[in-house]
């Protein structure tokens, strides 16, 4: 039997609960308790699409229509993380010994964005987030436009350092908050990587004509994307070293590999190719002078290597060099109505000038718990990460990951696969590296936030 993390039933019991939250119960006992479910539906959907078995947690949130409540959660950190955090770093009030609990707050965005990759591959989970795909489409461009200008690259921190002053917080504060901001900002470059095949599961799917709206025209997007292909934030030269983000981490390149696509380059790629090359598309797209330059750039990537790896780009290809001859028509002007988003601005609009009293309010009833409180949620949570205890409950012997026999053998790492033989290990690594990640990195923060 493979390792789970939750059981079907107890997942539908999970999704059932989930719920949208104002602003200022962010980080509330209650809110904390929705964040565990999150992070172990979130394992449990990646744990099922890695290993190809039946994705209960995609389907459970198909049929309870739990989507749009995801994307509602996702967009309220957001908001959260812009507008209320740098206000409860100034507090003087606020001298914090642990910053576990916000940590938690600012990693479920992370933890959704995770969630929405994976479950957002399939059509039928586009087609049941209904209207919030149109939000889905602004967070994923406000990630995107952040990603190409660069703002979040490599994890670079987006605070200033006078945001936290020495009078304000005690130095072990400041130090902490520091820490805490650093560590937003790095999993900010993530979620935005995770924002771009995000969107590149909403252009394979999406048949509105208001997304293909708002991606072409509110947005256009297909510029962001071009801008992504050349500035390419998940690649950089470290020491005379080229260095590529993947699988969470910066990785040196061998000169033999450095023209491979990566996941996100590819994901990139397709995006385009399913905004200038559907019909729907070019009869929304305006091709003027500087779209369609901004566009033609995309040339001078089309190498025979990269399609070659890709063979569909080479039907971009022809479009574009169709496009560098043509003048195309103006887009049809039709009288359509369409649905906006409503969610940021709903947030926004609910709580502007709110700010410092909802920084005020959650410094005094939410981010300072006591320290039996915050043994106790670093308790719960390293439950969600231990599958020791799920494996109690098994009625058999652990199984190979690979191959399905008996294994004696565990990942040192995440602690949550097993194996017969280490050739095993390496055959599967591919498919269980991305679960492991997730998984060893909890534990990890977890375990230094609890002994901090």
């Amino acid at each position: 039997m493979d390792p789970s993390v939750v059981l079907p039933v107890e997942a539908e019991g999970f999704v059932q609960s989930l719920e949208t939250f104002p602003l200022k119960e962010v980080g509330s006992a209650r809110w904390f308790r929705q964040h565990e479910y999150i992070e172990k539906l979130n394992m449990q959907a990646i744990l099922n699409a890695s290993a190809a078995h039946d994705e209960f947690v995609k389907e459970l949130l198909v049929s309870y229509g739990k989507i749009p409540v995801l994307v509602h959660e996702l967009i309220l950190v957001e908001v959260w993380k812009q507008k209320v955090f740098p206000v409860l770093c100034q507090l003087q009030d606020f001298n914090p010994k642990n910053t576990f609990h916000l940590y938690m707050v600012i990693h479920h965005e992370a933890t959704i964005i995770n969630l929405l990759e994976t479950i957002m591959f399939h059509k039928d989970s586009c087609e049941a987030a209904d209207d919030s795909v149109l939000d889905l489409v602004d967070y994923c461009h406000r990630k995107l436009t952040l990603l190409a200008s660069k703002a979040t690259r490599g994890g670079v921190t987006t605070h200033d350092e006078h945001n936290l002053t020495g009078e304000a917080v005690s130095r072990h504060s400041f130090n902490l908050l520091k820490e805490l901001q650093t560590q937003s900002a790095s999993l900010e470059f993530e979620i935005s990587l995770k924002a771009v095949s995000v969107l590149r599961y909403i252009t394979d799917h999406t048949e509105s004509i208001s997304v293909i709206n708002r991606m072409l025209c509110t947005h256009n997007m297909p510029c962001v994307l071009v801008q992504l292909i050349d500035c390419c934030p998940w690649s950089r030269c470290s020491k005379g070293e080229i260095e590529k983000y993947t699988n969470g981490r910066w990785q040196k390149i061998p000169v033999e590999d450095r023209l491979k696509m990566t996941k996100l380059d590819g994901q990139v790629w397709i995006s385009l190719y399913n905004l200038l090359l559907k019909e729907d598309c070019q009869r929304k797209y305006d091709f003027n002078n500087f779209n369609k330059n901004q566009l033609l750039k995309l040339r001078g990537f089309l190498t025979e290597v990269l399609i070659d790896q890709l063979p569909n780009l080479v039907e971009l290809q022809r479009y574009l060099a169709h496009l560098a001859v043509t003048d195309p028509a103006p887009p049809k002007k039709e009288l359509v109505l369409e649905q906006i988003p409503e969610m940021w601005n709903h947030i926004v609009r609910e709580n502007s000038g709110k700010w410092q009293a909802i920084a005020k309010y959650q410094v005094k009833e939410t981010f300072n718990p006591s320290e039996s409180d915050l043994r106790l949620q670093a308790q719960r949570l390293a439950q969600t990460y231990n599958l020791d205890v799920i494996e109690s409950l098994l009625p058999e012997k652990p199984k190979c990951g690979s191959c399905g026999k008996e294994a004696a053998k565990r990942c040192s790492r995440c602690q949550g696969e097993w194996y017969c033989h280490r050739e095993c290990q390496v055959k599967h690594w591919p498919k269980h590296k991305k679960a492991c990640q997730l998984m060893a990195e909890a534990t990890e923060k977890i375990q230094r936030e609890s002994n901090s």
